[in-house]
């Protein structure tokens, strides 16, 4: 289990997360949502050792993360950024072979192992066929599930996300995050995912964090979290929620359109 226990973050003197604490278990998604600033992505960054925190402990399985080195973390976190940073110039084989690099020796040399991992990661997100393709030749859709491919192949328990569906279509949207899902299950992996789009963590999220001003709001069941109060409370716009007519989540509609 990934526990996060009274996390603070500060850029310079600016408290970005206080006393921020979760949990997410094993073969669980955790969709973090909430406005723009609230800290969301600075979550991922402090998680991932990006940014050291001020205050607070990151324990996985009994594990203090925080102490150890970034190539003992990223044995054990896997992150798929918000912005893509790929090397236009790579193969998608050779971008996804990143992914072992904790495993590597000092000679950077992968053994059979190694790739039996990448092809296995390809597989899994449908990119084998574009394995000898240059990343910079790729839509947005495949560059992230080349992105996706990489963090597999870390192969590592925990799985944090950084907005993936942006500037992603709705059919690669969807197909993303049934991947992100069916992985989950089947490798039992804790899986943080922060989302913009409400009505996605009410789909495919097994609990939601709301989060306002550097905190959790509330936390629990999309039913739980994803209501009007809440969202109209942390947003400040009227919302609807109604239960989604097939899957029966909530579904989430904007108030308060005006008229011409």
């Amino acid at each position: 289990m990934l526990s996060i226990q009274s996390l603070s973050v500060a850029y310079q003197d600016h408290l970005v997360l206080e006393g921020l604490s979760l949990t997410v278990k094993r073969g669980e998604i955790l969709a973090v949502v909430g406005p723009n600033g609230v800290g969301k992505s600075t979550l991922v960054r402090a998680l991932s050792g990006v940014i050291p925190p001020k205050r607070g402990r990151i324990i996985l399985d009994g594990m203090d993360l925080t102490r150890l080195s970034p190539m003992q973390r990223a044995r054990l976190m896997a992150v798929v950024p918000q912005a893509r940073e790929l090397p236009g110039a790579f193969t998608v084989y050779q971008t996804v072979l990143l992914g072992r690099t904790p495993y590597l020796s000092w000679l950077g040399i992968a053994g059979s192992g190694d790739h039996v991992v990448v092809r296995q990661a390809l597989e899994h997100t449908h990119t084998l066929e574009l394995a000898d393709r240059r990343v910079g030749e790729l839509s947005g859709g495949e560059q992230q599930r080349v992105l996706l491919g990489r963090a597999l192949a870390q192969d590592a328990p925990v799985l944090l996300l950084d907005e993936p569906t942006t500037h992603l279509d709705l059919q690669h949207q969807s197909n993303l995050l049934n991947l992100v899902r069916k992985q989950a299950r089947e490798k039992n992996l804790t899986v943080l995912m922060v989302l913009h789009d409400l009505n996605l963590a009410s789909l495919y999220a097994d609990r939601v964090a709301l989060m306002v001003a550097g905190q959790v709001y509330a936390c629990g069941l999309p039913d739980e979290v994803l209501t009007s109060q809440n969202l109209s409370t942390v947003y400040h716009v009227p919302v609807n929620v109604i239960p989604h007519p097939e899957h029966g989540t909530p579904l989430i509609l904007p108030d308060g359109i005006e008229g011409e």
